[in-house]
């Protein structure tokens, strides 16, 4: 794994974290930096900061382009997936489209259902084709 894929993977913990803790997005993120263990890096940071500055935007996004699912009935892992593929997808423009996408895809493959990844590659896939049109 690489190291930037290990860095999305720790992003992840923290806003899972954060979640399940009932804390806003990306609230845990200064626990976890202090704590140091494991270390988080400075792109993990970036994800976090990205996603938390963005997150209304991302979750209008999420919420309007889902079919059949509203963010509140995903599982909270592919919910903090798609939110970190969004925000690399439309926010960030050092990674390529096609590797938010795949790192996304991965990351739902390795921790949730077997449905997310194909859920996942839907709607980033879908995010992607609409990215000229949504003004971001």
């Amino acid at each position: 794994m690489s190291a930037r894929s290990k860095a999305r993977k720790r992003a992840l913990d923290v806003l899972y974290e954060s979640e399940v803790r009932g804390l806003p997005v990306g609230g845990t993120l200064a626990d976890r930096v202090a704590d140091n263990d494991p270390p988080v890096n400075e792109f993990t940071v970036a994800l976090v900061e990205g996603v938390s500055e963005h997150i209304d935007q991302i979750d209008d996004l999420l919420g309007a382009h889902s079919v059949g699912w509203t963010l509140d009935r995903m599982p909270a892992v592919d919910r903090n997936i798609l939110r970190i593929g969004t925000y690399e997808l439309l926010f960030d423009e050092q990674v390529p489209d096609v590797v938010a996408v795949s790192e996304a895809v991965s990351l739902a493959r390795d921790l949730s259902t077997d449905e997310s990844p194909a859920f996942v590659n839907g709607l980033l896939a879908r995010l992607l084709q609409l990215k000229p049109t949504l003004g971001v």
